[in-house]
């Protein structure tokens, strides 16, 4: 009974034999009150012929009347003056047919239940009451033919089961076998919409989810090969200046240069494994936050001061003159900040500004002087390495993961973060923070 199949057939089955049973249940009564109904009026009815027939025809055609109803188990009393010829007889009923009256009721004969029928004869306290037996097992013969109605119900019980279970069952079986070929790496695998809404439904979900792992894996492919080729650029750097330092091609004036090389390329790539690994976990959903009151103003400042060291751009802060406290993760909030100083540092020329500002109510805003976006570079922007396939070979870029990385971080501590044109002429990013501590 673990098939869907087979619990629909036992559904159906179990429906159709008590429907059955029910329907017996009903139909008993029914059926006993009704032959009683007729056998009453027939034994009433009778009662009016034999009234006519015994007041007019002789004793032997008395008699053949008698033995004729008797035949059909109606029984004959004759009352002459006030005396019934037989016993059994009820004495109420007696009296009331002898003083002239009719009676049409239910009651024993000589110990068994039987309708009653009398009428007046002509004459002194006369009359004929025909009796006839209430019937009997009638209850018996109702229930005993209900077996073929039972063996009808459980026969087309499996027949309509089993045809709905096949009906149920299909789209089923068709998700399953789609499910099965996409986990086995067959993303073009799509289900027909046909059958009831809930079939179509189970198709669209299906068919939906095939696409977004179609375009899901390609993104992944995609990144994979960009990612890649930022690791054997630093990578084919080291190696190269390790070949010719154990060749001897480098001389001892440039060691200095070839290991300042080395250094800054493997520092890349480190920064490069580390982006890699911190949003891997941001994905997971198991980056650990410490989450505190933090002034805003304090921490912007502090980068303010820590990116104007580093020359090449002219970085400026615009702080309120007050404090703006949210609750975040202080160290979250300065990676995200420094990961954008760092894509504005690799685009932005040479003496253009980098402005970090903030505003109420947790508000910070990253805004430079550089070639910025365009209006389609705004929908894709925190994708990992759209930026960088768009404009890989027209200008300098990273390794595609910097903004994604802020996207997240920022999502994590429950912001939001948008990009958009800078009055400066270049990229804006603009990160809101929603939770402020009471003050």
């Amino acid at each position: 009974m673990r098939s869907l199949t087979s619990r629909v057939v036992l559904v159906t089955v179990a429906t159709a034999v008590i429907s059955v049973f029910i329907t017996a249940l009903v139909a008993v009564p029914v059926a006993v009150r009704s032959v009683n109904t007729q056998l009453r009026a027939e034994l009433l009815e009778k009662s009016a012929l034999a009234v006519e027939l015994l007041a007019t025809e002789r004793q032997a055609a008395r008699e053949r009347i008698v033995t004729s109803l008797r035949r059909d188990g109606i029984e004959v009393y004759l009352i002459r003056r006030g005396a019934v010829d037989q016993p059994g007889l009820p004495e109420r009923v007696v009296r009331q047919v002898a003083r002239g009256a009719l009676v049409d009721t239910r009651g024993p004969v000589a110990g068994t239940p039987s309708f009653i029928a009398g009428r007046p004869l002509s004459g002194v306290n006369s009359g004929v009451v025909l009796t006839r037996a209430v019937a009997s097992n009638t209850a018996g013969r109702v229930l005993g033919t209900v077996w073929i109605a039972l063996l009808a119900g459980l026969l087309g019980g499996i027949l309509a089961g089993a045809l709905l279970a096949r009906f149920i069952a299909r789209p089923i079986r068709l998700a399953a076998a789609a499910a099965t070929r996409l986990s086995a790496g067959d993303r073009s695998v799509r289900i027909a919409r046909g059958g009831p809404a809930e079939a179509a439904e189970l198709a669209d979900a299906v068919n939906q989810l095939a696409s977004a792992l179609q375009v899901s894996e390609g993104r992944e492919r995609e990144f994979l090969l960009s990612v890649s080729h930022e690791l054997r650029t630093p990578l084919a750097t080291l190696r190269g200046y390790a070949e010719a330092i154990a060749d001897g091609v480098v001389g001892p004036g440039e060691t200095e240069k070839a290991g300042a090389t080395m250094l800054a390329e493997a520092e890349r790539l480190d920064r490069l494994i580390s982006d890699l690994l911190v949003l891997s976990r941001l994905e997971a959903a198991d980056l650990p936050l410490d989450v505190v009151p933090v002034d805003l103003v304090e921490l912007v400042a502090a980068a303010g001061e820590a990116w104007a060291s580093r020359g090449g751009l002219a970085v400026r802060t615009e702080l309120p003159d007050h404090p703006v406290v949210v609750r975040t993760d202080p160290g979250r909030i300065r990676q995200v900040i420094d990961g954008l100083g760092e894509n504005a540092l690799r685009v932005v020329p040479a003496g253009q500004p980098l402005i970090l500002a903030v505003r109420e109510p947790g508000v910070i805003e990253v805004r430079d002087g550089g070639p910025g976006f365009t209006d389609e570079d705004l929908a894709v922007a925190f994708d990992r390495g759209a930026l960088n396939r768009r404009y890989k070979g027209v200008r300098k870029v990273g390794s595609g993961l910097g903004l994604a990385l802020a996207a997240r971080l920022v999502t994590r501590l429950g912001g939001r973060i948008t990009a958009g044109h800078a009055p400066e002429g270049g990229a804006m990013f603009t990160i809101e923070l929603p939770e402020r501590p009471d003050r």
